[in-house]
């Protein structure tokens, strides 16, 4: 039980009445959880408005509101607490809450439009390889030190998120790191504390639409709140936004890049390729300097590599461990390397839509393979649009496109796999359509020749197949091992 006043701390309001000092039992922000003596938070959503519930609220007792607006306030006895935004008020009520957990560690934000998986998982491994005890909140999961959870929002809703850094202060987290999406930022899911370091990977259009951003300039401005809540900036110096994203930081800032100007610069860039295995070294130069060999490919993994260097130099982590660890790197479900064979290299990787499909694709052909195939699907009750483009991409790019399914949810697998090929007409590309996944895949890598990239596109780290709004199980990397172990 806490004092309200205390929670309140830090927090910009207005006591309309009642008292701030009440006692309270719990936070509450969803109406169908209301109990007597917790504090409600009044949250407007896409489909309900929290002040709605302000009448419930005061039936079962609960021992204060917290609105944007008084209107639906009728009944003078319950404590109400105003302040401009509820979401922002909760993250600071949800913070006091569970003892500003934030504070007893080193916290990493990540933000941009791609590399935030990959970046996290690379600092979490070079931290981790230097003694630290590192928790995560992430795309593709959750991890306290003493669970691991699969994520359903890149950036928890603010009280989760405070909730997941108390579990990891008492576990013994020294740091964690963490994907910022702007749809966070935007509904102030990561407000109520300051982050220790924010990352700027890049910035392209992405996210914008109905209930997302109105404009790329506005998903721009919410990517840079973060440079307003944090103490020390790192940022991609070769991104042409960054000057953009920095509008009004209040931070302390540097850059990494590839280009000179950089306070830390890649150069000698290398792409190596080995027994089936892609990777990447570089030199790297300016307030850092070493030599660096990672084993995943891709000239955008210099930028993944360099934005950790650049953060874990702070934490004082020897050059060696350093190497170590990102040599071994490696995160589920992007450019994943699975070896097959000596000949040929095969690669999982998230691409799920055209402009990273078009980046992935691209960066391969670095590499000069023997030929560049390229397997993907489409997901069912999704924009039209996404599978033109994506077979559009597939056809100039690669040699061979493998046309399967994806998640066909409550479509015909046959009626994407004829949208995939309207974009693929468009293109003098050889193509193949299999759409039972597992007989693509196996087709892949019976037809696999010296020199080729084989990449498996579109689910990552998925480990599931949906039809017909029922998940069946199904991981690449399992359908990947039951085909060898079949030709065997």
């Amino acid at each position: 039980m806490q004092i309200l006043r205390e929670l309140l701390a830090g927090l910009d309001y207005e006591c309309k009445q009642g008292s701030v000092d009440e006692k309270i039992t719990k936070i509450i922000y969803d109406s169908r959880k209301i109990e007597e003596g917790c504090l409600f938070v009044c949250i407007r959503g896409a489909n309900f408005d929290g002040h709605d519930a302000i009448g419930e609220a005061v039936e079962k007792k609960a021992a204060a509101v917290l609105v944007e607006s008084t209107d639906n306030v009728k009944d003078e006895n319950i404590t109400v607490i105003r302040t401009p935004d509820t979401r922002k008020g909760l993250a600071f009520v949800a913070a006091a809450y569970f003892g500003h957990p934030a504070e007893k560690m080193k916290t990493i934000g990540i933000t941009g439009t791609k590399g935030k998986t990959t970046t996290a998982y690379m600092v979490k491994s070079v931290l981790e390889n230097a003694g630290y005890k590192v928790g995560l909140v992430g795309t593709i999961e959750v991890l306290t030190g003493s669970r691991r959870m699969k994520a359903q929002n890149t950036t928890p809703e603010s009280y989760l998120l405070q909730e997941y850094f108390r579990e990891m202060v008492e576990n013994g987290c020294d740091a964690v790191v963490m994907e910022v999406s702007s749809q966070g930022l935007m509904m102030h899911r990561t407000a109520g504390f300051t982050f220790d370091y924010g990352i700027f990977t890049n910035l392209e259009p992405d996210h914008i639409g109905p209930n997302e951003h109105e404009s790329f300039e506005d998903y721009m401005r919410c990517k840079g709140l973060l440079f307003q809540n944090c103490r020390h900036g790192i940022l991609n110096g070769d991104d042409i936004h960054t000057k953009e994203v920095l509008r009004g930081h209040t931070c302390k800032v540097e850059t990494f890049g590839l280009f000179p100007g950089n306070d830390l610069q890649a150069t000698e860039v290398e792409m190596v390729k080995e027994g089936g295995l892609l990777g990447v070294s570089f030199a790297v130069k300016g307030v850092y300097q070493d030599k660096i060999r990672i084993n995943i490919p891709g000239k955008f993994s210099v930028y993944n590599a360099l934005t950790t260097l650049a953060v874990c130099r702070h934490f004082g982590v020897e050059e060696q461990k350093t190497r170590n660890a990102l040599v071994c790197a490696k995160v589920k479900g992007r450019t994943e390397m699975v070896k097959v064979s000596d000949d040929f290299s095969l690669m999982i990787d998230y691409a799920h839509n055209a402009m990273a499909l078009e980046s992935l694709l691209s960066s391969l052909r670095e590499y000069n393979p023997g030929r560049l195939v390229c397997l993907f699907g489409c997901g069912g009750n999704r924009s039209k649009m996404r599978r033109y483009e994506m077979g559009e991409i597939s056809g100039k790019l690669a040699d061979l496109t493998i046309i399967t399914s994806d998640n066909p949810r409550f479509e015909d697998p046959m009626e994407i796999i004829k949208d995939i090929r309207v974009g693929m007409d468009k293109t003098c590309g050889e193509f193949v359509e299999i759409p039972d996944r597992k007989e693509a895949i196996r087709y892949a890598i019976r037809e696999g020749k010296a020199g080729d990239i084989i990449v498996l596109a579109g689910k990552g780290h998925e480990d599931y197949q949906e039809i017909e709004g029922k998940k069946y199980p199904m991981d690449e990397r399992v359908l990947i091992q039951e085909i060898l172990a079949e030709t065997k």
